[in-house]
């Protein structure tokens, strides 16, 4: 699992709550979250007094990135997915067609297209097995964003879907290094989409696995802090294009990023349903693969943390990176799901644009340090450019992943 040192990240385009491009994750982290909306309430799927908002992108225009023509056949994650190519394709100056013979295609998603099932299940219950639309159901699947972003570009390399849960996203781009890494593309799309459809926004809260309404009625996130209760759902499409240094470089490319590790892990402690309590083994885990792959401790100079809120995963997620480190003091710590919410690839891009050099903004959220947590993140404050950036996700049923990003 060792990443080569030459796969750099030489373009990231993102379409979500926050608006489009990069700079509008930026401006999101620095103004301390992006708008959360009302979520449609009609079919009478949620609780009372249960969730009510998330962080929706539902109203951006994206005739401009995804023509009618093609979106017409598109899942609304497809169309976000294929938004957020082009813009990270552009920015690599690889916004051609033609390039792309040996280009492979990884999406990372939580829960696939939501619409899509939902309208094929009413199908199938409600007129019988029989009655399923064949379209339909081709662009149910998880890796029908990753299908269309091929068909788009005619990109004829591995063309595949990871669906980890919250940990989708890094687990991706791991899959999208080893893909290089083993000559099996010239370059990668790397691409984290998910849409937050009413259905499974009230799904979620049933199962308590979002924020609940404070005392004053608004929702809050809140990583790492005392009287957190859950994460905000989100939804949107983040690409990144991984390549060789060599090649980003000889088309005159600036790479953003250079991936110099990816570790992979699981916590057999975890149930089906929820965070595990293996720290221990998360974080032996995560230093032997850091060891194998020549990154020291010491190097690591800021972290970008997956706590989103949630009771027990932000408490497995402080305790990994605290014995993780052991006497050592944990460099600056962020949290960026506070200001741009639970899937829909925000975290890793705001992970990428902190591990360049951004800023991470104001802990969203963060009020009372946790004693089971025992760590604060950074509230804002300006900080000095990372050279090293370790970025942490774990997800609920067990699945583990981290990066190593350096700035190049």
């Amino acid at each position: 699992m060792t990443a080569r040192p030459g796969i750099v990240v030489s373009g990231l385009g993102a379409v979500g709550p926050a608006g489009l491009g990069a700079g509008a994750i930026a401006e999101a982290l620095i103004a301390g979250g992006a708008p959360s909306l009302e979520v449609d309430r009609s079919a009478g799927y949620h609780r009372g007094h249960g969730a009510r908002t998330a962080r929706l992108a539902t109203s951006l225009d994206l005739s401009a990135l995804v023509p009618p023509r093609l979106a017409r056949r598109m899942s609304p994650p497809a169309r976000y997915a294929v938004a957020a190519a082009r813009l990270a394709l552009a920015e690599a100056g690889l916004d051609d067609s033609g390039a792309h013979a040996r280009t492979a295609v990884v999406v990372g998603t939580a829960f696939g297209p939501s619409s899509v099932t939902e309208q094929l299940l009413r199908q199938i219950l409600r007129l019988g097995p029989e009655q399923a639309s064949p379209a339909a159901f081709t662009e149910s699947v998880a890796s029908a964003a990753a299908s269309q972003v091929a068909l788009v570009w005619q990109a004829r390399g591995p063309s595949l879907a990871i669906t980890q849960r919250e940990a989708s996203d890094l687990l991706a781009l791991g899959e999208g290094v080893r893909l290089l890494e083993h000559g099996r593309a010239d370059r990668v799309l790397v691409l984290v989409v998910d849409e937050m459809i009413p259905l499974l926004h009230a799904v979620l809260d049933r199962f308590h696995a979002l924020a609940r309404p404070d005392a004053a009625g608004v929702e809050r996130a809140r990583p790492f802090d005392r009287d957190r209760t859950g994460p905000i759902a989100a939804e949107g499409a983040v690409a990144l294009l991984l390549e060789p240094r060599p090649a980003a470089e000889a088309r005159g490319a600036r790479p953003r990023l250079r991936v110099a590790a990816r570790v992979a892990a699981f916590d057999a402690t975890a149930p089906a349903h929820d965070w595990g309590s293996g720290a221990e083994g998360l974080a032996a885990a995560l230093a032997k693969g850091l060891d194998r792959q020549g990154v020291a401790l010491g190097s690591i100079d800021r972290i970008v943390s997956g706590a989103s809120g949630s009771r027990r995963g932000d408490a497995l997620e402080a305790r990994t990176l605290r014995r993780l480190f052991g006497e050592r003091p944990l460099p600056p710590v962020h949290a960026p799901k506070g200001a741009l919410g639970e899937y829909g690839g925000g975290f890793l891009a705001a992970a990428a644009l902190i591990a360049a050099g951004a800023s991470g903004g104001p802990a969203a959220g963060f009020e009372r340090p946790d004693p089971a947590c025992g760590l604060a993140p950074h509230p804002g404050t300006p900080l000095p450019p990372p050279s090293r950036t370790l970025v942490s996700a774990l997800a609920s049923s067990g699945a583990a992943g981290w990066l190593v990003l350096d700035r190049p």
